[in-house]
């Protein structure tokens, strides 16, 4: 209490006393978080949680849709890929078989010709059915993701590096090569423009 408070007498101790306790009011309040802005933070650090954990769920979603399609895609890649051995002797037994022998052909082989013949194709749509897709790289460009190239075939007609002749036929599985192609490319024609060639998976309709 002041000098000039105790001259003025209780009176202007009273307004004194009272103004600090306002002023103390005041402080304490100004010190106190507004519950309200304290109720925004949180709902806004919640929503910020909430949207994270939805994206980190969604993620999940699709990462395992993707997995389980792969797992469905190729799961049998290699069932199908021991099967093609199979198909590749069913064709080897065909191609031994001399023109001749077929046109001269007695009941009984032509018979059994067909049944291997037939075999073959229903093996081959078989493996179709479940996404295994035969390659068809003649006259595409060579591609080392698809194609082994076996040796070369000079010929200026045809563009440099494009694929002229397939020694073992190639087969993919979804958008992965079960089988590469084993070809022959050509060597010493002009430059392939890029632009011409198609994309491998794109021959099928070709």
């Amino acid at each position: 209490m002041t000098d000039e408070t105790t001259k003025n007498g209780p009176d202007a101790a009273a307004q004194e006393a009272a103004a600090d306790a306002a002023a103390n009011v005041e402080n304490e309040t100004a010190a106190e978080p507004d519950p309200i802005e304290l109720l925004k933070a949180e709902n806004a650090e919640l929503r910020d949680r909430y949207l994270r954990l939805a994206a980190d769920m969604d993620n999940l979603r699709r990462r395992t849709e993707r997995e389980v399609k792969d797992a469905k895609s190729y799961s049998a890649a290699g069932f199908a890929r021991d099967m093609l051995a199979v198909s590749d002797n069913l064709r080897r037994a065909l191609d031994a078989i001399p023109e001749d022998a077929r046109a001269g052909a007695d009941a009984g082989l032509t018979t059994l010709i067909e049944g291997v013949e037939m075999t073959e194709r229903s093996m081959l749509t078989t493996l179709e059915r479940h996404g295994v897709r035969k390659l068809e790289p003649v006259g595409q460009k060579f591609d080392p993701n698809f194609h082994q190239a076996m040796f070369e075939v000079p010929n200026p007609d045809v563009p440099n590096n494009t694929v002229v002749q397939v020694v073992q036929a190639g087969y993919s599985i979804g958008e992965r090569v079960l089988r590469p192609a084993m070809v022959g490319v050509a060597k010493g024609g002009p430059k392939i423009v890029e632009a011409e060639t198609n994309s491998v998976f794109d021959q099928k309709d070709a």
